[in-house]
């Protein structure tokens, strides 16, 4: 993060006058592998003048203006405490965290909300969950959003979401995804439920950081490629629009119910992992693993799920 860090500044240093860019590659269907490529086939290339490169202090009412303004963010690697969520509202705005920048709402908002716009980019970017409870932490597209783009889809790259760990965190949902389209790849939702090596923390408790989904899908024909959700209280994912695709998923169970009446879908013992809608017509979902480890130490009796898929 330090290396990271004083790149970031040393290009701040520069201003407009370097010779710097950010490189945004092109949605690729039927492939596999990675490509480097940074040809004007592979993608776009846009000049680093049309960035804020924001720091660890800013607020949110001046990121906001910054993104209003038509500017894309870089965030300099830091914790942003935030008073109100980023709000993205113009088609293909690039968000670029460096060395994993975190977000921290500390009203109970989200952290980020897309509008209903296509061909946004949000990459490298940690959100940990704040103390006061957020519906959600990051929302792509309100509800019944429409905007897409298929060949150029809004995309939420290397993700990362926490509730609870640093601190007491509460969230409802961690990301919702109202736009169709939207291109979900190497997402990690976590909610704590265990600390390093049994040491109790007050920060982690069922009662205590809590959270229901790690991932709610409204939209058609998403795709999700490298999704890893864990240790929420309810459906980890829960999967409302037609068409959606995942390609690899990892996920455990919550290690801490503390007891099966605790624990239940209505009459059902404990909550599916990936739950695919009633009314959902159409699916894909390819390498899907789920497994659960009732942690001793947190538990006063057995718990079972009734289904993990």
């Amino acid at each position: 993060l330090g290396h990271a860090d004083r790149v970031a500044v040393h290009l701040a240093d520069l201003g407009d006058a370097a010779s710097y860019s950010v490189f945004v590659p092109r949605a690729r269907t039927d492939s596999t592998g990675v490509d480097w490529s940074t040809g004007a086939d592979a993608g776009t290339a846009l000049p680093l003048s049309s960035f804020r490169i924001a720091h660890e202090g800013d607020s949110a009412a001046d990121l906001n203006a910054s993104l209003a303004a038509g500017q894309n963010l870089l965030l300099t690697p830091g914790v942003y405490h935030l008073s109100e969520a980023l709000h993205i509202d113009r088609a293909g705005t690039v968000v670029l965290g460096l060395g994993m920048a975190t977000l921290t709402p500390d009203a109970g908002t989200a952290a980020i909300e897309v509008g209903d716009v296509a061909g946004g980019k949000i990459a490298g970017l940690t959100v940990d969950a704040g103390a006061v409870e957020s519906p959600v932490l990051i929302q792509v597209g309100p509800e019944g959003a429409s905007a897409s783009d298929a060949a150029d889809p809004t995309t939420l790259t290397d993700v990362f979401v926490r509730v609870g760990g640093p601190w007491v965190g509460r969230a409802v949902t961690s990301i919702e995804v109202n736009s169709p389209g939207t291109l979900l790849d190497d997402i990690w939702a976590w909610r704590a439920d265990h600390a390093s090596g049994g040491v109790v923390d007050s920060t982690i408790g069922w009662g205590v950081n809590t959270a229901d989904h790690g991932l709610v899908v409204n939209g058609s024909d998403v795709v999700a490629t490298g999704l890893f959700v864990e240790h929420y209280q309810k459906n980890q994912v829960v999967w409302n629009g037609e068409g959606g695709r995942t390609v690899f998923y990892q996920s455990e169970l919550p290690y801490d119910p503390p007891t099966q009446s605790a624990w239940m879908d209505g009459d059902s013992n404990g909550y599916a992992s990936y739950r695919v809608a009633d009314g959902v017509r159409t699916h894909a979902a390819t390498g899907l693993g789920v497994y659960s480890f009732f942690d001793p130490t947190r538990v006063s009796e057995p718990s079972v799920a009734a289904s993990a898929i």
